[in-house]
């Protein structure tokens, strides 16, 4: 009789003498405890040598999940300092490789389509929330014609007219909101805000995006039964709007709906009005998360810094005359410290911290021994790379002033500035973009699933921190030079709550 018989049969014995839940809690206990033991003498004993290192845990489901959940910045960079620029880690029961910096942010983001695949990562999380047949619902080439259809709208001449527009929504909040009401008090950060009931539903929209939901994306969980209410609400709104200005015969109104009524695929084909309704969510859930959460921070860091806000200031008064007209696009162009705000907190606060792809063939590691397997999925993290001090002194300082060529704070993409116009550039089939990827700073990412709206999101965020910063001066509540830390809970990350500043209106306010 051999051993584990000897062993077996008194535990056995044992075993059967336990009531019903007992038995379910010890083979709970024992699967757990079986699964970290394969799962450490798996990595010990079968380390593959032609792939990046492993990050040492215990569950062989969940991994690191939890730990870079909580603070991707901050594993990531433990993680560099233990194995480099490349290693592996289990992102929800899968083998994540992420490659730091900008090489591998080149690697990542211009990785052929041959080789990288997003729609295969994101369908799951953005299919339930825009609607079918858009965005990664769709095959690359239909997605890139969607894009340069989206693109007709982001045109010079359109920004000049969008300006007015953003500074009036703006100001007509400011002046209807109650967070405003007085000549100074305690406010949440600032948000350009839709209409209540549809930003309701866009907040709901948003829960699809939280990460359990590249597992759980179809189980009927209360966020994502709100999630699918919300989905048909706005795409019904926007079929309705649809429907209506067709029967109509609307011309008048050349805005992005309409651009998109009247775009045809190729080979003469028009746009089915389902797809327009749900572009049109895609749109403005892309322009909620850059807004919303790039000018909290905004807001939140000028409270931190008050004399900054003063710059800011004194920047329209030199530039723009002591009256502040009302603002114009060109405008803008005569603020660069402005967009230096947009360009720092940008860098600091980048609304998506991590960007995937699937590998579709296997990827050598250029200078390295590593291939990426079919079996892995890549993470870029630009986020990371905009925080690295080999290109940013200081790089936790948030300092506007760094981006002016003579700052001693300067990054090194200032000091040795390339203009992308004689950048490389590639049309993936929405129009030239500058190729490079190999940058620390990519808020906007970079390839052929860059952003279409980076001009217009800096036209936007422009715009809304000019009729802010004439018409308040911010401070923090405690008067400190603190600033609240990131909730890292959805894809987006964002403010944590609750986020709250005092504010003060200017002697010359024109609210």
């Amino acid at each position: 009789m051999g051993i584990l018989q000897v062993a077996a049969g008194p535990l056995a014995q044992q075993f059967s003498q336990l009531g019903t839940a007992s038995q379910i809690g010890v083979a709970i206990t024992s699967f757990i405890v079986i699964s970290v033991v394969l799962n450490v003498l798996q990595q010990i004993l079968f380390k593959k040598p032609n792939e990046p290192p492993l990050v040492f845990h215990w569950f062989p489901i969940i991994g690191s999940t939890i730990t870079y959940g909580m603070d991707p910045p901050r594993f990531f960079k433990e993680n560099k300092e233990k194995y480099g620029e490349c290693f592996t880690f289990i992102l929800l029961g899968k083998k994540t490789t992420v490659y730091v910096g900008t090489k591998g942010n080149d690697f990542i983001l211009n990785g052929k389509i041959r080789d990288v695949n997003a729609e295969e990562i994101y369908t799951v999380l953005t299919t339930p929330v825009f609607g079918k047949d858009v965005v990664y619902d769709c095959p690359n080439s239909k997605l890139m014609e969607q894009k340069k259809f989206m693109k007709i709208a982001l045109t010079t001449e359109a920004f000049r007219s969008y300006v007015p527009i953003i500074s009036d929504e703006v100001t007509n909040y400011l002046k209807k909101s109650a967070d405003f009401k007085g000549k100074s008090g305690i406010g949440k950060e600032i948000r350009d805000k839709f209409d209540e009931s549809l930003a309701d539903l866009y907040h709901d929209l948003d829960m699809g995006f939280s990460p359990i939901n590249f597992m759980l994306h179809w189980a009927p969980l209360p966020w994502n039964n709100r999630r699918d209410y919300a989905q048909r609400t706005v795409a019904k709104i926007y079929m309705d709007t649809i429907k209506e200005r067709r029967a109509r015969g609307d011309t008048g109104s050349q805005d992005i709906m309409w651009h998109l009524m009247n775009s045809t695929y190729k080979g003469d084909i028009p746009v089915p009005d389902h797809e327009i309704a749900h572009m049109m969510i895609a749109l403005l859930m892309a322009g909620q998360h850059s807004s919303s959460s790039t000018s909290s921070w905004m807001m939140l860091r000028l409270a931190s810094r008050p004399d900054i806000m003063e710059d800011l200031y004194n920047e329209q008064v030199k530039n723009l005359g002591a009256d502040l007209p009302p603002l114009t696009y060109e405008d803008l162009t005569k603020l660069p410290l402005h967009a230096a705000i947009v360009k720092e907190t940008l860098r600091l606060h980048a609304p998506i911290h991590s960007i995937m792809r699937a590998v579709k063939s296997p990827m050598p590691v250029p200078g390295t021994k590593y291939v990426i397997p079919t079996d892995h999925v890549l993470l870029a993290a630009p986020g990371f790379s905009a925080t690295d001090e080999s290109y940013f002194p200081q790089p936790d300082l948030w300092e506007p002033h760094r981006w002016e060529k003579d700052s001693p704070l300067a990054p090194t993409i200032v000091r040795n500035i390339v203009n992308e116009e004689d950048d490389e550039k590639v049309d993936y089939g929405y129009g030239l973009v500058s190729k490079g990827a190999n940058s620390p700073y990519l808020p906007f990412g970079a390839g052929r699933h860059r952003c279409i709206g980076e001009q217009f999101a800096n036209v936007q965020l422009q715009t809304i921190l000019a009729i802010i910063v004439r018409n308040f001066k911010f401070r923090n509540v405690d008067g400190s030079d603190k600033v609240i830390g990131t909730d890292y809970a959805s894809l987006f990350s964002r403010p944590l709550e609750p986020a709250k500043i005092y504010w003060e209106r200017r002697e010359n306010c024109q609210l």
